[in-house]
């Protein structure tokens, strides 16, 4: 009765009692007002930011309108290798979890046994036989919450190692997204550098015509020469360009570069998606990196209650049903039994101040955790901001490349009709034809970093933007 009692008591005292240490409260941050870089944006769209990373980013990827980047894309979720390894890691770190959530319970074990032995004896040899089993349960109560700690740590490291796999995931998708850009932009270039190198061939022709007729002198055909010769070799950079974007762009879709291939498209045309009023108040609802950091502050705070715990002493309740008998028939009789109940209790009196230094050791680490949380919030507001400021420059310095590419197409032909009728030298059919080259290259690079701009602000908001806010245009 005596011991049932004590059972009991500690039974109610587990219920009733609190864990040791703080209970968790998630750090401040000072959040902005508005962004700086989001000029002409209205206040009434900025929305208070509330944790939201585990929401569905959906496709955000399709504000670009491209078939082709949608197939690469189901491709990263399915056969990425870093993907498949942040995905291992997060079910190991969900096994933990039910690791540690075990230690709530008691263990059980049974062991049995039987022997059949000879012995000798006055009247002669004898042979006689044992069985006997044993059933053992012993249970820690958790009366000061370490066990619980452990859980609430785990559970929040998992959480953690969630957010990790959706940071990867998101990383693998943009750095698909921006190879692809480049890939494409190398495709329109040398498009462009192809043409060019044709009009180059037609220009050596009418030096070369004009040499031989005695119209025009040697240095002529050698400048054109010249021209010609280096369009070749930048076209020939832009084959081994495309090449390596090709290659990994493959290995982001998990196959060897020898297994893929991407068609050649000179015609394809950008679209760059056009940013939603109020779309970057969702920072920090959005951002893998920054639930993964305050997850992990979460798990050391955890570990902070479970080094106080340290300080208390444990219970351990333990309990056996045994017994022995010569006949397997008469094992669970009663009078073969034995059982036992007992209650242990253990506190160490003197560790030369271990205790306080892990639990000194929690607290520092925990100081850590809220700062690179704090830090990482921090970079992530800079990220915001900078993608923020290139896509409104980029937007009117491809509106002045446009404009310089139009005027320099048209100066290398005006150039080129003067010399044909005698009126300049081939110097000046030179630079005009550089010039125009060099507007056009401008213009597709600053297309190009158009989309590239476009996906670092979609990583930098945690993943894209809501559904219908944000369309297409050329």
């Amino acid at each position: 009765m005596r011991a049932h009692g004590v059972l009991i008591a500690l039974v109610v005292t587990v219920v009733s009692g609190c864990a040791a240490g703080p209970d968790y409260v998630r750090p401040s941050l000072a959040v902005p007002a508005e962004y700086k870089e989001a000029r002409g944006e209205p206040a009434k769209d900025w929305n208070p930011a509330a944790p939201a990373d585990a929401s569905d980013r959906g496709a955000w990827w399709s504000v670009f309108h491209d078939p082709a980047l949608d197939g690469l894309m189901a491709q990263v979720e399915v056969s990425n290798q870093n993907l498949a390894a942040a995905e291992a890691a997060y079910r190991q770190a969900r096994a933990l979890v039910r690791e540690q959530r075990a230690a709530l319970f008691p263990s059980v074990s049974l062991d049995g046994s039987g022997t059949r032995a000879r012995s000798p004896g006055s009247s002669g040899s004898s042979v006689g036989q044992t069985y006997r089993y044993d059933i053992g349960a012993s249970w820690e109560p958790d009366v000061w919450g370490r066990i619980r700690r452990g859980v609430e740590g785990a559970r929040a490291q998992a959480d953690a190692s969630a957010a990790d796999l959706a940071s990867a995931r998101l990383a693998a998708q943009g750095e698909l997204a921006a190879n692809y850009f480049q890939l494409r932009e190398t495709d329109i270039e040398t498009g462009l550098l192809q043409s060019t190198v044709a009009a180059y061939q037609r220009a050596l022709t009418i030096t070369g015509n004009r040499y031989a007729a005695a119209i025009a002198a040697k240095s002529d055909v050698l400048q054109a020469q010249t021209q010609l010769a280096n369009a070749q070799a930048s076209l020939t950079n832009l084959t081994q360009q495309r090449a390596q974007l090709e290659h990994a762009i493959a290995v982001l879709v998990g196959k060897t570069p020898a297994d893929f291939a991407l068609a050649p498209d000179p015609t394809w045309r950008a679209q760059v998606p056009e940013l939603p009023a109020g779309v970057a108040s969702e920072l920090l609802q959005r951002r893998p990196d920054i639930a993964a950091a305050e997850r992990r502050v979460a798990a050391a705070n955890a570990e902070v209650g479970a080094a106080q715990a340290a300080f208390f002493p444990s219970f351990t309740l333990s309990a056996s049903r045994g017994g022995g008998a010569s006949q397997l028939g008469r094992l669970f009789d009663a009078p073969s039994s034995l059982w036992s109940l007992g209650v242990a209790l253990a506190q160490t009196l003197f560790d030369a101040g271990a205790r306080r230094a892990t639990r000194d050791a929690a607290r520092a680490a925990y100081d850590q955790t809220v700062a690179q949380y704090r830090q990482t919030a921090l970079t992530a507001f800079q990220d915001v901001e900078d993608q923020l400021v290139a896509t409104r420059v980029l937007v009117e310095r491809t509106g002045f490349y446009t404009q310089a590419s139009q005027s320099a197409d048209e100066a290398e032909r005006i150039a080129l009709n003067r010399y044909k009728s005698g009126l300049v030298a081939y110097t000046d059919v030179v630079v005009a034809q550089t010039a125009a080259l060099s507007a056009r290259q401008s213009l597709a690079q600053a297309t190009r970093d158009r989309q590239t701009t476009a996906v670092a602000l979609i990583q930098a908001l945690g993943g894209g933007w809501q559904a219908g806010q944000g369309e297409a245009n050329p």
